[in-house]
């Protein structure tokens, strides 16, 4: 699915859910309801995959999520290595579970480029960081999406 398509299959007020696929953690943030900004959501744990989806589930009907984004990791060269079909992996779990329209966006650098604000702009400790990283990254991803979906 395309940005375009991502959009003509949004329900009107309904927000925009995005991950940062992690093996352990799932970075989560959440769209407004007009779909202009971003904002993290507190880190989801892995565990098993009914707990992960049980929490996905409690956060679409409490954020009111029409569609769901997820961070395709490309390696440099656009192609697609083991995280990136980890990434695509999961992103077909929670559709068999949860029928919402999802997109993936390409995602390189984006925790890099979230960490790299942390430690200028912030002066953030490492361990601070490593709290808020993968959410922030997640956030980073949906902004580009949310920007996306405003200019197509």
């Amino acid at each position: 699915m395309n940005i375009q398509e991502l959009k003509s299959q949004l329900p009107p007020h309904r927000a925009l859910l995005a991950f940062d696929y992690g093996e352990k953690r799932l970075g989560v943030a959440v769209s407004d309801l007009l779909l202009l900004t971003a904002n993290p959501l507190p880190i989801i744990q892995r565990h098993s995959e009914t707990q992960d989806l049980a929490q996905i589930k409690k956060i679409i009907t409490e954020k009111e999520v029409g569609a769901l984004v997820y961070g395709l990791p490309l390696q440099m060269d656009g192609s697609e290595g083991t995280t990136a079909a980890a990434a695509r992996k999961f992103a077909v779990k929670v559709a068999s579970q949860i029928p919402l329209p999802y997109i993936f966006w390409d995602e390189r650098l984006s925790s890099k480029a979230v960490e790299n604000f942390l430690i200028r702009e912030v002066d953030m400790s490492r361990a601070k960081r490593r709290q808020i990283l993968d959410s922030s990254a997640a956030c980073y991803i949906l902004q580009g999406v949310l920007d996306a979906i405003r200019y197509c």
